[in-house]
């Protein structure tokens, strides 16, 4: 069987690009699409070569990428599949739009909800300054072409497979289409256990809106007795600084390494975003770190709420400095039924070779049902690459 694997973009590694490394020890002799690729550290594809769109030519591709996402369409459908008989898509943007005919098997793993042109459109607006004038109106329209070209592209695949519970429900939602859940795989292998705490608390993530740092800067401003840590970037960076107490430390991006050990140090990490996946959530639990998250997305699907068996972090209800405080109030009473070795247990869960496992099953199941249909593909059983993920 030939196998064509379908990736947005490979400009820098993150945890999409930990999906396709295990994609790619699955499919091990597939071949590599993108709509560019200005990966620099190849080991996530196996020295694979990739075949690009002509999105990689034009200017400033590498920095402005998603900038031409109104073009992304066009490209995908500028790849040639029609020799593939399994085609895997890896999307959180339009990768899924590939065209695959009648006779090949076409599997889609989403990454994220594109709620920012669905529920979310208004705030996505109101962030970017466009509520008003011919920029608001062209951007209304392209989301309004988005959520079409999005329920459209789903009608072509056999398959559907979300990284989260909330990814599931808003394909559910907007295209009337089941999606089996696999998270994201985390590499604990890489993050060693640590049972002794600091008194400090961790956050790192993007300073961009949806992260809402500005809220964890908030409450930690309302209780300066504690103390927080933030590491990395972006557009908020000078406005949070601004508001930052002395209790707020702001290291802005810094190595693995860095990172690493306070993940490993923090008293817990702090989760404030609405978002479908966050690697770094699941990271502070292998490093045996609890997590206070708000109870939405990804955080029901990787973190145990104290009152449940072993329990991990606990959940804020609301996007508000009282309901983030409430929590962190809770955690600091019930910290000990949280243990750094249930932590790590639980990030365990979601380790490499049970992802592999998993997403094998899903194509399998797929390839049969689309070779009781289509005997090109009825003898082929790739439960046997089963192996390579053990």
């Amino acid at each position: 069987m030939n196998v064509a694997i379908v990736h947005d973009w490979l400009i820098a590694p993150g945890g999409a690009e930990k999906v396709i490394e295990q994609i790619i020890e699955c499919f091990p002799d597939a071949d590599l699409f993108s709509l560019v690729d200005f990966l620099e550290d190849r080991r996530p594809l196996g020295g694979k070569p990739v075949t690009t769109s002509f999105i990689q030519r034009l200017p400033f591709a590498r920095r402005g990428c998603r900038a031409y996402l109104p073009l992304m369409p066009l490209a995908f459908g500028q790849f040639d599949l029609s020799g593939y008989d399994l085609i895997i898509t890896s999307s959180h943007a339009a990768a899924a739009g590939v065209l695959a005919g009648p006779d090949q098997t076409h599997v889609s793993y989403r990454h994220l909800s594109t709620r920012y042109a669905w529920d979310l459109q208004h705030q996505t607006l109101h962030e970017a300054g466009l509520t008003r004038g011919p920029k608001s109106w062209a951007a209304r329209v392209w989301l309004h072409y988005l959520r079409g070209r999005e329920s459209q592209s789903m009608n072509g695949v056999d398959r559907l497979i979300a990284s989260s519970r909330s990814t599931a429900r808003h394909v559910m939602k907007t295209c009337r289409r089941d999606a089996a859940v696999i998270p994201p795989p985390v590499d604990v292998r890489e993050f060693e256990l640590c049972v002794h705490k600091e008194d400090f608390y961790l956050t790192a993530a993007r300073m961009v809106p949806y992260q809402r740092i500005d809220l964890i800067v908030d409450a930690f401003n309302a209780t300066p007795h504690r103390k927080l840590i933030m590491i990395g970037d972006g557009s908020q960076m000078a406005a949070i600084r601004a508001k930052a107490g002395p209790n707020v430390t702001m290291l802005g991006d810094q190595p693995y390494e860095v990172l690493k050990a306070h993940l490993q140090r923090a008293r817990a990490f702090v989760l404030a975003a609405d978002e479908d996946a966050n690697a770094v959530a699941l990271a502070a639990q292998a490093c045996g770190t609890p997590v206070i998250a708000l109870g939405q997305s990804s955080a029901l699907d990787t973190v145990v709420p104290v009152g449940e068996p072993n329990p991990t972090g606990v959940y804020f209800a609301y996007q508000t400095v009282a309901s983030m405080l409430d929590a962190i109030n809770r955690f600091e009473r019930l910290h000990d039924r949280i243990t750094p070795m249930a932590c790590r247990a639980n990030a365990e869960r979601f380790s490499p070779a049970v992802f592999r496992r998993a997403f094998m099953a899903e194509v399998t199941r797929t390839i049969a049902a689309a070779g009781r249909r289509n005997d090109r593909l009825s003898d082929y059983s790739p439960i046997a690459n089963v192996e390579i993920c053990r």
